[in-house]
């Protein structure tokens, strides 16, 4: 099993001195999470969505990071593959360039960027995401293959060279953000790892690797995007863990809870998240905007799922390194690969995070490692 931590640059109080702030805490976390232990660092790109994610140019935060570490893997959790956000080769050119200059420790995550505000701010229709996502990860795989490279689908692209060349061959790993079961069904299907929202807790989790796991078996193989195939399955695992297990889980939940607010914000319509340090009973406000939004989606006649109502689920990895201990055997049990730590959220305080990192290096994976679980 391998552990890793995801960034959001998530941020209550969004003033360009906080935001300049929370930016040079999260590398500070990431260096550490590498003392720690910690086997990848991922970083998330968003555009445009203030309070929930501050991190637009992930590139340059996983450069950074790769310059000040020697070994911990470097993750974008993902890349917007839209080609409205970008273009193609332009990704794959730089994605070859931080893998070698950080000695081949890179891997490359796909997803859709489909919420409103982003796609508006660079003139994405909803109806491209999916197949242009598709699209890109079948060019970068067959551009950084072949040593002369054209593509010829939505995109007349070369022929020419991608340049540099990355160090791992035949590229760098490729996953896919997943939260639904028919994006894990896809991933299965275009042989890429999994990056999976855990939210939800471990039942839904249980349930999504089953889902992948099955689409593995029943796959023909004739949509594998390349030659290499990665059935990696990775999950979110909110957590804050201190001495004092009932202050980790305060800060937990009310940082859950402004996590929640912020997806529901630009996702959902719902208002600017409350963003005072101490909201009240943050348990009970997690449980009424679970109620809220089930009775919104039956109100518009849609199935409600797990996965919908996930963010405010407040089951996971807070308290003692113990109690991390207890959830994380859980995820084991279910055959997750990789547990993704989610320490950086927007109330939670630097010291806190900086603490979680701290107890999970010194005592939470220790305990997996020396179970063999390598």
């Amino acid at each position: 099993m391998k552990f890793s931590m995801i960034f959001e640059a998530q941020m209550a109080d969004p003033t360009p001195e906080h935001e300049r702030q929370v930016l040079h805490d999260c590398v500070e976390q990431a260096v550490f999470a590498e003392e720690m232990g910690f086997d990848r660092i991922w970083a998330v790109e968003h555009h445009a969505l203030k309070w929930y994610a501050h991190m637009s140019a992930s590139e340059i935060f996983l450069t950074w990071v790769a310059a000040r570490t020697s070994r911990i893997r470097i993750g974008h959790g993902v890349v917007t593959m839209p080609f409205g956000y970008q273009h193609p080769v332009r990704v794959a050119e730089r994605a070859a360039m931080l893998d070698v200059l950080s000695g081949g420790r890179v891997d490359i995550g796909s997803g859709r960027g489909a919420t409103r505000q982003e796609m508006s701010m660079y003139g994405v229709r909803p109806e491209d995401t999916r197949p242009q996502m598709e699209e890109a990860l079948r060019i970068f795989a067959s551009a950084w293959r072949e040593e002369r490279f054209e593509w010829h689908g939505s995109l007349d692209i070369g022929p020419g060279a991608i340049l540099p060349r990355p160090v791992q061959a035949p590229h760098p790993p490729l996953f896919m953000a997943c939260s639904k079961d028919e994006s894990l069904r896809l991933a299965a299907e275009l042989g890429i790892g999994a990056l999976v929202l855990g939210f939800a807790g471990a039942d839904n989790i249980r349930h999504l690797r089953a889902i992948y796991d099955d689409a593995i078996a029943g796959r023909s193989g004739e949509r594998l995007v390349s030659t290499e195939v990665n059935d990696h399955f990775s999950a979110l695992c909110p957590t804050i863990v201190l001495d004092d297990a009932e202050r980790a889980r305060r800060i937990g939940m009310r940082g859950q809870r402004y996590f929640a607010e912020s997806i529901a914000h630009w996702y959902g319509d719902g208002p600017v998240p409350d963003q005072r340090p101490d909201a009240g009973d943050d348990a009970a406000a997690l449980e009424r905007g679970r109620e809220r939004l089930v009775a919104k989606l039956h109100e518009a006649e849609i199935p409600v799922t797990p996965s919908d109502t996930g963010t405010y689920n407040a089951d996971h990895a807070y308290g003692s390194a113990e109690d991390a201990i207890a959830y994380v055997e859980e995820l084991r049990r279910i055959g997750v690969d990789e547990v993704m730590c989610l320490v950086q959220m927007g109330t939670v305080p630097q010291e806190a995070c900086m603490e979680t990192i701290r107890q999970w290096g010194e005592k939470v994976i220790p305990h997996f490692r020396a179970a063999g679980d390598e």
